[in-house]
Order: C-alpha cells, then structure tokens, then sequence
C-alpha cells in the first residue's frame, strides 16, 4: 500500500500500468459493397465516417499467431508472391473451402484452400488450375491452422 500512497495512484491506475495483458481487439470500419456507393458514408478527405459502420475486429496479438509471405503461384490469383498472411496455430477448426497453412513431418509449408477432410485425411487445392489437389494424410500434418487475413 506504501506503494500507491507514494504514487498517488489507485489500485486500477496501478495495475494498469502492467503491460501483460493481451491487447484487445482494435476494430475497423465495415460497410457492404452495396452500401459503399451511398451518400453520407464517407467524409470530404474519403474516410468512412462513424454513423452506419459495423466493426471487422483485426487478429490480437498472441503467442499462437504468425505472419508467413507467400512464395510461388500455386495460389493465383489469390495470393501473389509477396503476399502477407496471418496464420492462427490456435484456429484449427477448419473446413472445407477455408484457406490454411499446413505444415508437414517432412518439414513443408503449404498455403491452399481446403477442398475435402475428414478425420484420415485432407485434400488441399490451389487456386493457380496449372497445379493438381493433393491429399495427405493427417498423421503427415505437423498443423494446419486457417489464414485469418491478407496483406496484398
């Protein structure tokens, strides 16, 4: 207690000065493209304007989360080389039609898009048709984890 008497700050004041808690969520503006063209939605400057927007919560920061570029054209028109993904080690429920990484034994990391799973095995497809589906088994996957964003 000498502690906050010295400083002269509360308990909350002070243990807000820790910086060990996750960071929240920082939202961004989200508005439908059929609504986009509509008056009142953007600003002079072309910023969105507060009235009318729902919120797209950006990835936290977490031990579990990464960035990977992509490298190669199995997955162009999607994803170009350069491109940036976010990967989430933690959002392994996935399904088919989701875009993920995979990361094999044999030491393998493939972005693709999944096109058939079950509980043996997983087909990945590319998005670049020059390219055939592969499928592997489960027990092949060191993990596989959905992309969560993009940077193009």
């Amino acid at each position: 207690m000498q502690v906050l008497a010295t400083s002269g700050l509360s308990l909350g004041e002070f243990a807000g000065l820790a910086d060990d808690s996750a960071s929240p969520p920082r939202p961004i503006p989200l508005l439908g493209l059929a609504r986009a063209g509509d008056e009142g939605f953007f600003d002079d400057a072309g910023l969105p304007m507060a009235d009318g927007w729902d919120q797209t919560e950006l990835p936290a920061h977490k031990d579990s989360l990464f960035s990977l570029t992509i490298d190669g054209d199995s997955m162009e028109p999607v994803y170009r080389p350069g491109d940036r993904v976010i990967v989430d080690l933690d959002a392994t429920e996935v399904r088919r039609g989701d875009r993920v990484v995979v990361r094999t034994i044999d030491g393998e990391t493939l972005a693709k898009e999944i096109s058939a799973l079950n509980s043996r095995e997983v087909t990945l497809s590319s998005a670049n048709p020059l390219y055939d589906p592969r499928t592997l088994p489960r027990r092949q996957l060191l993990w596989m984890a959905r992309i969560l964003w993009v940077s193009q």
